[in-house]
């Protein structure tokens, strides 16, 4: 029988290798040297008889056994993983949480408001991973990400949280000419672009029937902190979710000289995936994330109108 039962760390090794394609990036995962995974490798390989691996033009490849083994080992580890997570923290549902946030989101809105979860989960620890990492749910350390989206991301659960209210800010001296008192009046003004979302501005001018504007044209930052700054430096106008910059508002470092009311598309959610669901510690920062963002929610008579992506006209040339 122990034939049919490989070691833990073989198959840890193989999968590993397989995600990445590659010995050296699998090393650097599992924290082993490249001769030890290659060895764990040989010896799963050895140990079933069948060759799970070819190299291709220096690149590792599943046979298509291989193909087949990994697939079925592959949930196999996760349901071990998430059991053994569960045995540490069923106690009194502390433990650690590894999540990974947009840094803007991060500093903005989700930081500022920790010590209340710390105060009220004193036995859950948090740990950070990188946001650049914070997609890739098949990683050990990652329970939860908060991302950016329309909410649908591939073997993840999603809680909408909040971004769909967006503000047109501006910098907080406009000069007299050009005016800006109408949704027309931004032909005047440089617009600014998040890289993420590169269709923002062609979404408001639908919503608010401008036209005559390239939408597309603008200098092209790539997070929302970077768009803030560049309103308050002057550089002309941006498109961003009310609760990144409701602070800058309140504070007058940016203006909003048109209270449009608009409604994208597109949030912040939290997202993890479903072998970790049952997870306390994940449970309760859930509970506290939806709590939190119902005391921030604005309070307002009547939702802004959602436009469509079906009601979208053609960008401007």
């Amino acid at each position: 029988m122990k034939r049919l039962q490989p070691p833990i760390h073989l198959l840890r090794a193989f999968t590993t290798t397989a995600r990445f394609g590659s010995v050296s990036r699998a090393c650097e995962a599992l924290h082993l040297s490249q001769s030890a995974v290659s060895k764990q490798i040989s010896e799963l390989e050895q140990l079933t008889g069948v060759l799970l691996f070819e190299r291709i033009r220096q690149r590792l490849t599943l046979t298509p056994a291989g193909v087949r083994y990994e697939a079925a080992v592959r949930p196999v580890l996760a349901q071990l993983e998430a059991a053994t997570l569960e045995l540490i923290t069923s106690g009194d549902g502390g433990g650690a949480l590894h999540l990974s946030t947009l840094p803007t989101f991060g500093a903005k809105w989700l930081i500022p408001r920790l010590p209340a979860f710390q105060r009220q989960h004193p036995q859950i620890e948090l740990h950070y991973v990188p946001y650049a990492q914070g997609y890739d749910f098949q990683r050990e350390d990652l329970d939860c990400a908060i991302l950016f989206g329309n909410g649908s991301w591939p073997g993840a659960r999603a809680d909408y949280l909040t971004g769909r209210e967006v503000v047109l800010i501006a910098p907080p001296g406009l000069p007299a000419q050009p005016p800006l008192r109408q949704a027309q009046d931004i032909t005047g003004f440089t617009l600014l672009q998040h890289v993420s979302v590169p269709h923002a501005w062609t979404h408001w001018c639908a919503a608010h029937g401008v036209s005559g504007v390239n939408t597309l044209m603008g200098p092209q930052l790539d997070q929302y902190h970077s768009l803030i700054r560049a309103v308050r430096a002057g550089m002309g106008l941006a498109l961003v979710p009310h609760c990144l910059v409701q602070d800058d508002i309140a504070a007058g470092l940016v203006a909003t000289p048109l209270d449009d009311g608009y409604r994208d598309e597109m949030g912040y959610y939290l997202c993890y995936p479903e072998s970790r669901s049952h997870l306390k510690p994940l449970g309760a920062f859930r509970q506290w994330l939806l709590s939190e963002v119902g005391k921030a929610a604005p309070a307002s008579a009547a939702e802004p109108r959602l436009l469509s992506n079906k009601e979208l006209p053609a960008p401007a040339p």
